[in-house]
């Protein structure tokens, strides 16, 4: 039977998040029902309030979430009620040109659940709900694609594990998967909100000697240390780039200046990118994940400065994950005491709190929020 739950929504642009009543179907074929134990509050979600995802109001918000499947459609397999799942927002197809080459973390038809749900009450009752990122998980429940749920160990927090979803995947997997740092690279990541925060947790985790946190803002760089930063930069007193090579190896005999192995702009705005640049070694890899916005372009950079320096310039989507392949891996590593992730949760909420945990966001005083339903 379809059911009625309580669900945090944007119905207009700019507007503050309503706390109301959705309608959720049964689940169809290749679906299914879950029940939301937590979900984080990220960025994104504040982007799709603000309009600058898309312009489909009205937003089912929420998306970094952790729970336990109520139900399934027909056709499912591998998934059952009662499981404890973190859901993703890249289902892959299997069928791509992406997926077909072995590399489904590019995989170009990702898919959502077929059905709508809907808003229940209000003056747009009866209007479909854009889900964010598909998932939509600021409720008590949520209708999403079996293959958005992600089977983990069922002892594990779910307020910690539930950030996998996205911001802590994203820079967890920046560091692991799109910059393949290694035992003994020195790496920089410029921007040390969650998903910076994540990138040095990676960087700690492959075994990075030297990690160099970047940020204006001198509580975000605490945190940072505490994160696995070996070294810390305040962008708004110091020459970035200079500040990065005097903290790396010095001019060998070729008089080359040195730079980061790895450097992660996890900001994702063409002055940091082009800091990001110029910072990494020769040969070095630049790796974009902070999210620009679409008026932004690539700063003007000598083309011969891309011939000369070599390398790779990257950009990572959602960390390069493989939601079946990493959730697992880094919940087992999170049980063992070897990835901190209850570190990423500043305060849990309650689901009438979002828009207060947005505020608090502005302020740069929270890594994350997590409803806890």
């Amino acid at each position: 039977m379809p059911q009625q739950v309580k669900a945090v929504v944007a119905l207009a642009k700019g507007e503050p998040v309503q706390l109301t009543t959705i309608n959720i179907p049964d689940p169809g074929p290749g679906e299914a029902v879950v029940k939301v134990q937590a979900c984080g509050v990220c960025h994104t979600d504040l982007h799709y309030r603000e309009g600058g995802i898309n312009d489909e109001f009205p937003f089912l918000l929420g998306h970094e979430a952790a729970g336990v499947v109520e139900s399934v459609g027909a056709g499912v397999t591998g998934l059952e009620p009662g499981d404890f799942v973190v859901l993703n927002w890249r289902a892959v197809c299997g069928s791509c040109r992406a997926c077909d080459r072995g590399e489904p973390w590019y995989c170009f038809a990702t898919h959502n659940a077929t059905q709508k749900m809907i808003l229940a009450e209000g003056y747009l009752a009866g209007t479909e709900l854009s889900p964010a990122l598909g998932i939509g998980a600021f409720a008590e429940k949520t209708l999403v694609a079996a293959g958005q749920c992600t089977k983990v160990d069922p002892a594990a927090r779910a307020a910690a594990v539930g950030l996998l979803g996205c911001g802590v995947m994203a820079g967890l997997g920046a560091a692991i998967n799109t910059g393949n740092v290694r035992r003994g690279s020195t790496v920089a990541v410029i921007g040390c909100g969650g998903v910076g925060a994540a990138a040095i947790a990676g960087a700690a985790l492959a075994g990075a000697a030297k990690i160099i946190a970047v940020d204006i803002d001198d509580k975000k760089l605490e945190t940072a240390k505490k994160m696995g930063a070996t070294h810390t930069v305040n962008s708004s007193q110091v020459d970035v780039v200079q500040a990065i090579r005097s903290l790396t190896p010095p001019p060998d005999s070729t008089g080359h200046e040195g730079g980061a192995d790895v450097v992660i702009d996890a900001v994702g705005r063409p002055e940091t990118w082009k800091q990001a640049f110029y910072a990494r070694d020769l040969a070095g890899t630049v790796v974009l994940v902070g999210v620009p916005t679409p008026d932004m372009t690539i700063p003007e950079i000598p083309l011969i400065d891309v011939f000369g320096r070599g390398g790779s310039l990257k950009s990572s989507w959602y960390g390069d994950c493989l939601p079946s392949r990493d959730f697992p891996m880094l919940v087992d590593l999170y049980q063992q005491g070897r990835l901190d992730l209850d570190a990423f949760v500043t305060e849990e909420i309650g689901i009438d709190s979002v828009e207060a945990a947005f505020d608090k966001m502005h302020g740069g005083d929270v890594l994350r929020s997590v409803v806890v339903l």
